[in-house]
């Protein structure tokens, strides 16, 4: 699930899906409409004028992008209550992200190798 209108429609898509893999850095790029080539140029300024609190490339943007992915879940798992549910991506490995995929009751996620100590404890925290 990387673009916004396949979260919008995930009770079809789980029709016959067995598993969704939220590609959260396309699905952030989709939703904000920022090309991750080009963030380098505005982006340090939205987070200094408070436009925005944090790259939303390094944490899930909740409000946003979290929601997307919550909506799809919920949808998904309507349409197929066994649907297996993870992302991919590198808010795989940022804590406050992590916490929040557990609390929409994603079951995995993944990162790159040097985040995995990382996201292992914030999995392990988020269950605590």
């Amino acid at each position: 699930v990387e673009v916004p209108r396949a979260a919008l429609i995930a009770d079809e898509i789980a029709e016959v899906a067995e598993f969704f893999s939220f590609g959260t850095n396309d699905l952030t790029q989709m939703t904000f409409g920022y090309s991750r080539d080009d963030v380098g140029k505005f982006l340090p300024i939205y987070i200094a004028k408070g436009i925005l609190q944090n790259d939303p490339f390094e944490v899930l943007d909740q409000k946003g992008v979290g929601q997307l992915v919550k909506i799809a879940a919920e949808k998904g798992r309507k349409s197929r209550p066994n649907l297996k549910l993870g992302i991919c991506g590198e808010h795989g490995g940022e804590p406050s992200s992590v916490a929040f995929f557990s609390k929409v009751g994603l079951d995995y996620v993944s990162c790159s190798p040097f985040r995995v100590p990382i996201a292992r404890l914030a999995a392990a925290q988020a269950v605590v």
